[in-house]
């Protein structure tokens, strides 16, 4: 199905519970940068969540996957109105009795910060290898394996595969400022990041677990970005973080 923001059609899946029931908690799935909503660990932690009596929407965002628009005409900016529209929908689901969000990567740091501005709706998020190093590195001149000048930004550049972006991603990505949103979000967070991650460094969730003043923090030993090794550490932890009620604890 699609869901419409602005004009702009969001590829999305509503998954339900195995079990015919009629209310039921909510997540909302956010893919990361190239990514989309069919990548084997997204789908994991859908049926994962599904599994335990959660209802699960996964989406799209601009320019990747199904849903409108061109990879590199995407920013954080857009990728926030997005998730706010698919808020919008949730919330007008009648079966839904709570609304959590997760989001994998630039997901994550998206979902960071859509939870910020959605405190009074989204009970809790669960933020997998979050790339929450974007609008710093963007600041310093350095990203997507780029250098550049961060006070002359290129109109165009070229990520890592080959696909080209628009500077208005920097651009963008400098204006964010982390600590603002860590701040504002109180509920219960998890926080989950393999050790070996290629892409994001783990440091950068151990750091961000310690300023949440309510987050659970689940390392995967010997894993990458993406769980290629153990993906199913991955789902017994964010089945266990709902099942449990959230409870908070550093777990290293």
């Amino acid at each position: 199905m699609y869901i419409d923001c602005d004009g702009t059609k969001l590829n999305a899946y509503l998954d339900m519970p195995k079990e015919n029931i009629e209310k039921c908690p909510l997540c909302i799935i956010i893919h990361g940068f190239t990514g989309h909503s069919e990548e084997r660990h997204i789908v994991a932690v859908q049926k994962a969540l599904n599994e335990i009596g959660v209802a699960t929407l996964r989406a799209d965002m601009y320019g990747h996957g199904k849903s409108d628009g061109k990879f590199e005409d995407h920013t954080l900016f857009k990728w926030l109105t997005n998730i706010l529209a698919v808020i919008d929908y949730a919330k007008k689901l009648d079966f839904v009795t709570d609304i959590y969000m997760a989001g994998h990567s630039q997901g994550g740091l998206s979902v960071l910060l859509a939870a910020a501005m959605e405190r009074d709706i989204v009970k809790a998020i669960m933020l997998l290898s979050p790339a929450v190093m974007i609008p710093e590195i963007a600041r310093t001149g350095e990203l997507l394996g780029l250098k550049f000048d961060p006070e002359n930004i290129p109109d165009e550049m070229e990520a890592w595969d080959g696909r080209k972006l628009n500077g208005n991603y920097v651009r963008v990505a400098q204006t964010i400022k982390i600590e603002d949103f860590v701040e504002k979000y109180q509920k219960p967070v998890l926080i989950v990041h393999g050790d070996q991650d290629e892409a994001v460094p783990y440091e950068y969730s151990v750091k961000l677990s310690k300023q949440y003043k309510n987050c659970k923090f689940v390392t995967i030993p010997g894993d990458n970005h993406c769980y290629d090794h153990r993906l199913e550490l991955v789902t017994e932890a964010v089945k266990e973080f709902i099942l449990s009620g959230y409870e908070s604890r550093q777990h290293l």
